[in-house]
């Protein structure tokens, strides 16, 4: 029992006023802060800062000769090279900062152990590992197929040698700056609160929509793309997300598996699929990606009955 609702001592009843602690004065205070709105709202203030950060680190790329053109700069090292130095910045202080900033506050040391048990946790069954590096690259190669109407052409022995070492500079760059924000911080909350499909929506839909500068970028296709290529990846995202909901949830939680199933993705269209299908054109691989993602998300829907692998408690 709780000391402070223990019966008083018998004896003559003497009014005393207790003292306020001041632990508690901080506590309340806190309450109304800044902290303690960040308590009440991780997920908001999670989602908030990764956009507000991404989004003013992109700015100079996207306002340079990149982009719009309004700044009279031009980041270098070509296409590749401009986006390290002008997207991965952002990349990185967005989802990652912003999960690790929220997480130390409202769940202190102990949640970052567990993200960081999530973050390492490299020890699953080889098979999903076995899985995911083969499937990826065999459903892309089968959609893109579909849509070239011919078989592909054997990879060059310099891509076959630089697949493995591209799929490790990719954990490092893209899984490494976003999905111990997307998946690791958001997910499991969403999933306690609204469902594993609800959650995997949202996040899908938010995960597409925090690029949508980049698409005013040479990134994805400069200040006059169509209109449709940032809605066609907007519904890759949320087809893709539920594919990364089931490893994630069936794996155990292992974000080293959901950043290679991430990265796997970008590797192949990133260093295979040109040189498999030359006739195919960006569009055409995006067609392929979007028909991929879709055709695994109806049937891991279809076969979890929408729990994507989320056990029922």
């Amino acid at each position: 029992m709780d000391a402070s609702h223990q019966p008083p001592p018998k004896g003559p009843a003497v009014s005393v006023q207790a003292p306020v602690s001041i632990e508690t004065r901080p506590v309340a205070h806190e309450a109304r802060g800044l902290r303690g709105s960040i308590r009440r709202n991780p997920l908001t203030w999670f989602f908030t800062l990764a956009f507000a950060l991404s989004w003013a680190a992109w700015t100079p790329y996207v306002l340079s000769a990149n982009g719009l053109g309004v700044w009279h700069f031009t980041f270098p090292g070509g296409r590749a090279g401009s986006q390290l130095s002008g997207v991965l910045p952002g990349a990185y202080l967005g989802p990652i900062a912003s999960a690790l900033l929220v997480t130390g506050i409202t769940e202190g040391r102990a949640g970052l152990r567990t993200w960081r048990t999530r973050m390492t946790k490299f020890r699953v069954a080889g098979r999903w590992y076995l899985v995911v590096l083969l499937a990826v690259p065999a459903t892309l190669t089968l959609a893109s197929v579909a849509l070239a109407g011919r078989g592909p052409a054997l990879p060059s022995a310099t891509i076959l040698a630089a697949y493995l070492p591209g799929l490790l500079i990719q954990m490092i760059t893209t899984g490494l700056a976003e999905e111990p924000g997307w998946r690791e911080f958001a997910m499991p909350r969403m999933q306690r609160r609204y469902g594993p499909l609800t959650a995997t929506l949202v996040v899908g839909a938010l995960w597409g929509c925090w690029h949508l500068p980049l698409f005013l970028t040479e990134w994805g296709g400069g200040p006059h793309v169509a209109w449709t290529v940032p809605v066609e990846f907007l519904a890759m995202t949320i087809t893709f997300s539920c594919v990364m909901t089931w490893v994630f949830n069936r794996s155990g939680e292992s974000m080293p598996l959901v950043m290679l199933l991430h990265t796997g993705v970008n590797n192949f269209f990133s260093l295979a699929s040109s040189d498999m299908f030359p006739s195919l054109s960006d569009g055409d691989l995006t067609h392929a990606l979007v028909l991929s993602t879709t055709a695994a998300a109806l049937i891991l829907l279809a076969a979890t009955r929408g729990r994507l692998g989320l056990p029922r408690r």
